[in-house]
């Protein structure tokens, strides 16, 4: 028995699927279906039968989930304290904070500096990727604190605070759409587009409004971040649909952008484990990126109740 066992078998407990623990924890539907059938060898137990297509835990697996989250508590908190004395030693606390590839370089180092002055004893470790991987890692106790999409694919999180932004049409400069208020589907008719991927939620709402308005969008380039559609849009390659707040940490100055209409609304979390109490550090941090962001001016305040 081993600590991937014991997580794979939590997961599946909370998701009520291989599948539903696979996305949970970033891993294939198979590796979660084998670390359930090494974890019920080594135990000599049948932990979860199939009923009407859902695994459904036996007895044996309710009565061992507590002793699971017990020891998979002591394990995370094992690693965490290895991790402050690998970065610090014993004087020294960690802060892990999960943001999307953007913000970790155009608005994490600021924050860092602000943050660090006031808690000069505090080492501070930036997390980069998609929405899901912050969810991932918030989850799975690699980080503390982590902005993500709303709604969230998963649950075990709840949001601290709460933000929403609309979604801009960027073009390069000089461009003919600049003598727009707003760009429409229509405006767009024989643009070449650079579009987030197809997997995005962003890009299922603007094909249906490319869809609605029947124009057939002219795709050139697909991406898979806000910061790499900027630098292609500034190449003068394209123009983009994306998220105005995003938008707006990248590369100022080299392209310009309009409202896009319809409206399409972001709407972001500042999210913790749920069931955690956030500790000083955690509610600083959150506070800080809080009200960084919505100093832009791109973003605006939502009751955390909504996400």
């Amino acid at each position: 028995m081993n600590f991937k066992q014991l997580e794979a078998f939590q997961a599946i407990m909370l998701s009520g699927s291989t599948t539903g623990a696979a996305e949970r924890l970033g891993l294939s539907q198979p590796a979660i279906s084998r670390l359930l059938a090494q974890l019920e060898e080594d135990l000599g137990l049948k932990l979860f039968v199939r009923e009407k297509g859902r695994l459904a835990p036996t007895l044996e697996a309710e009565a061992l989930l507590q002793d699971a989250q017990v020891l998979m508590e002591s394990a995370l908190c094992f690693r965490r304290h290895a991790e402050q004395l690998r970065l610090g030693g014993f004087k020294r606390r960690l802060l892990k904070v999960a943001v999307p590839n953007t913000l970790a370089t155009s608005l994490m180092p600021a924050l860092a500096r602000q943050f660090m002055q006031a808690h000069p004893d505090v080492v501070i470790e930036v997390l980069s990727g998609s929405y899901t991987e912050a969810e991932r890692a918030l989850l799975a106790r690699d980080a503390d604190l982590g902005l993500v999409r709303l709604p969230m694919v998963m649950p075990g999180l709840r949001t601290e605070a709460c933000l929403q932004s609309d979604a801009v049409c960027i073009m390069p400069r000089g461009h003919a759409l600049e003598a727009l208020d707003a760009v429409a589907p229509l405006d767009l008719a024989d643009t070449a587009l650079v579009l987030l991927g197809r997997q995005r939620q962003i890009r299922h709402d603007i094909d249906m409004a490319f869809r609605h308005a029947r124009v057939p969008p002219r795709v050139a380039i697909e991406v898979h971040s806000v910061t790499e559609a900027c630098a292609h849009v500034a190449q003068g390659l394209g123009v983009s649909i994306v998220n105005g707040l995003l938008a707006s940490y990248c590369q100022p100055g080299s392209f310009s952008s309009r409202p896009f209409a319809p409206r399409i609304r972001y709407r972001l979390g500042i999210a913790v484990l749920d069931g955690a109490t956030p500790s000083a550090l955690v509610q600083t941090m959150t506070d800080l990126l809080h009200r960084a962001i919505l100093a832009t001016g791109h973003a605006t305040a939502m009751d955390p109740q909504a996400g």
